[in-house]
């Protein structure tokens, strides 16, 4: 057994592991290990047979013990490696007996069991190695995911990490996914990514096509159903929808509709681009939250995506608009977050003229968006 060093006390994440670097522990061992050093009642036994431990993860030609495996099975357990090390830190850096034990019977129940929720597969127990999991209510991101087949052919679509995002945080492996402006397909190519099911209604035929051409080439390693369905959200069939694919409801809703008439997306007088007001806009897409919500299960999500307008010399606050017109139906408030874009295809190339036209005019150039995340009552 390696000697405990304390003038090396703590190992270094940076310099003895990288991010996403995973180890394959032999579960009934590692387990079988930290039972036994929660028998120690000295705190310098612990920590020698912790240091031991770490001096086997992190050279494990020094694996005399049987606790690495190079390959994934069902005794075995994958986890990443700096995660584990900073676990074991901890343990390394408690002044007391108690403390230690308390992290050492942390770790061992975080290798033994699954702790989730109703609504996603996040592992509570393992929640250290979600940190690709966006908790905070303004979102920086430098760019728009251009991975696999997404890209950005489609004018006013959103970025793919707010799917992503979404479906991480709100549904399970297998749920049912409802896009109610469903556009390039940015929201199924993330359910093939993730394994949720989706459908997505779009107004356009020629639009729903390409969608699911583009969506038809993302793999779909988790064998499951991604389908446009052309159609007006507003008065679209849902439950024959549903019956179609044997399901009664929906576990996630993702609305992404039309910032009014800032973009017209097609020249059909059922299109929410084309509405003749503010008003008039706020009305249809009120019909579609009515169409959609008796189909979304109980205690499940809506999330809504949205930016404000300009409108003759005066800012059109239309996210909160859009957000009350979602609140006087069967929804609470859970958050509003705050997601920045640095450009859009309309402003592209024209940065300079906008913020002159921002000087002159005497207003701020948008630079963001809100997604709107609603419970169902």
């Amino acid at each position: 057994m390696a000697s405990f060093d304390a003038d090396n006390l703590f190992f270094d994440n940076d310099v003895n592991s990288k991010k996403n670097v995973r180890v394959i522990l032999n579960k009934d061992k590692f387990i079988e290990i930290l039972s036994e050093i929660l028998e120690a009642n000295q705190i310098d036994i612990i920590r020698n047979k912790i240091f031991f431990i770490i001096n086997i993860i992190t050279h494990f030609r020094k694996d005399e013990e049987g606790l690495l495996n190079i390959d994934t099975n069902g005794d075995t357990i994958s986890i990443r490696k700096d995660i584990l090390i900073s676990d074991l830190n901890q343990i390394l850096e408690s002044q007391t007996l108690e403390r230690a034990k308390y992290y050492i019977n942390r770790l061992r129940e975080g290798i033994q069991k699954v702790k989730t929720s109703k609504i996603n597969d996040i592992n509570l127990l393992r929640w250290k190695e979600y940190d690709n999991i966006i908790t905070d209510s303004l979102w920086i991101l430098d760019k728009r995911d251009s991975s696999g087949v997404h890209n950005g052919w489609y004018w006013g679509n959103f970025i793919p990490q707010i799917p992503h995002q979404m479906m991480i945080r709100y549904t399970k492996k297998g749920d049912w996914v409802l896009d109610t402006f469903v556009g390039s397909g940015t929201t199924l190519i993330e359910c093939k990514r993730l394994g949720r099911n989706g459908i997505g209604i779009e107004l356009n035929p020629e639009v729903a096509k390409r969608s699911q051409e583009l969506i038809n080439k993302e793999e779909n390693r988790y064998n499951i159903i991604t389908d446009v369905i052309i159609g007006d959200s507003r008065t679209i069939d849902i439950k024959r929808i549903l019956n179609k694919y044997g399901i009664k409801q929906f576990q996630l809703i993702i609305m992404h509709p039309p910032y009014h008439d800032i973009i017209k997306f097609s020249n059909q007088e059922n299109d929410l681009s084309n509405a003749i007001s503010v008003d008039k806009f706020l009305e249809m897409f009120g019909e579609v939250i009515d169409n959609t919500t008796s189909y979304l299960e109980r205690g499940r999500y809506l999330v809504l995506v949205i930016g404000d307008k300009y409108s003759k010399g005066e800012w059109i606050p239309l996210g909160f608009y859009c957000m009350q017109e979602v609140l006087k139906r069967s929804y609470s408030l859970k958050s509003i977050i705050v997601k920045n874009f640095e450009e859009t295809r309309g402003k592209r190339s024209q940065k300079e003229l906008w913020r002159y036209r921002a000087l002159v005019g005497g207003f701020y150039v948008f630079k963001h968006e809100y997604i709107f995340l609603f419970k169902k009552k």
